[in-house]
């Protein structure tokens, strides 16, 4: 049984996105959209900080950490975009240095871009399945800097943002929350362009809220649980227009979804879902018993869902 022990986040200093709006190419029409129609208003930015200084600031609030790294058996790193780095000069190697973690087996995930996050959790629980010892635990990493012009915004759809989530993951059936069900499926037509064309562009948007409901119901299927019994569901916070349209096609009541970070944190790469069960948590939006669900998409394109108890 794959289960979420622990969970924190660090988020950063939030820049108004109408500050740099012209940096990413959006007109002053296409800057109002963003704000009234997506939802978008700041994004959390550092631009002082690296990768492995904003993955460590999260890392260092994960207090169930402390006193538990010899257990810790693997790091895995879930990044939207490959390492830019070549190995051993990615984030990994700073991290584990810092945080005593060199005897861990330590990788990147990256095959399904911003949809990594959930892989990564489902990765780290069949690596701890099969571990000998059942205190193992698996350190996940989340989140990467949005360094480049090609990085800092998804044209049309979101700004990318720089907060990080770090969490524990065990074999343990009685953690604080338990894995389900999962599904994922990836388009691969939509994989042949960096960025997508118009043409590309227009059919992924009509199959955008499509593939999100297949893999809502399979995940739902796996984990023995209707929509109607959903607490709460953790998305990536691209904008908040695309969830209306989904919300419409399953018959989810919009307020059960918990969008209130996407004004302020802008789309923080694989991070989102995390990010969110992170502050749903804090501000008892969940509460012992309940189920959610974690959603995700990749360009790419990988659409992936994954059911929780908390």
């Amino acid at each position: 049984m794959t289960s979420i022990v622990a969970v924190s986040s660090c988020l950063p200093d939030t820049i108004p996105i109408a500050r740099f709006h012209r940096e990413l190419g959006l007109t002053d029409v296409q800057l109002r959209r963003y704000q009234r129609f997506y939802g978008l208003s700041d994004v959390c930015r550092d631009p002082q900080a690296d990768e492995t200084r904003l993955l460590l600031r999260a890392v260092a609030k994960l207090a169930e950490l402390r006193g538990q790294e010899e257990r810790v058996r693997y790091v895995l790193q879930a990044r939207t975009m490959p390492a830019p780095l070549p190995y051993p000069l990615t984030s990994l190697g700073p991290v584990q240095d810092e945080l005593g973690l060199r005897h861990a087996t330590a990788f990147v995930v990256s095959q399904h871009a911003c949809a990594s996050g959930l892989l990564a959790v489902d990765l780290a629980g069949t690596l701890l399945a099969a571990d000998p010892d059942p205190d193992a635990l698996a350190l996940v990493l989340t989140g990467e800097k949005a360094g480049t012009g090609h990085n800092q915004s998804i044209p049309d759809v979101t700004v990318m943002g720089e907060g990080t989530a770090a969490l524990l993951v065990s074999a343990d059936r009685t953690g604080r929350n338990r894995m389900l069900g999962y599904a994922a499926r990836t388009h691969s037509r939509f994989g042949t362009e960096f960025i997508m064309g118009a043409e590309a562009a227009a059919d992924f948007q009509d199959r955008y809220g499509p593939g999100l409901c297949e893999v809502i119901a399979a995940a739902l299927e796996e984990a023995g649980c209707t929509l109607d019994e959903l607490a709460l569901v953790l998305p990536h916070n691209v904008n908040r227009l695309s969830w209306i349209g989904v919300c419409r096609t399953l018959g989810l009541p919009l307020e059960r979804v918990f969008l209130d970070l996407v004004p302020h944190t802008g789309h923080c790469f694989c991070a989102d879902p995390f990010i969110n069960l992170q502050r749903a948590t804090e501000v008892g939006r969940l509460r012992p018993g309940d189920r959610y669900l974690m959603t995700s998409v990749g360009l790419g394109a990988t659409f992936a869902a994954m059911v929780f108890e908390h």
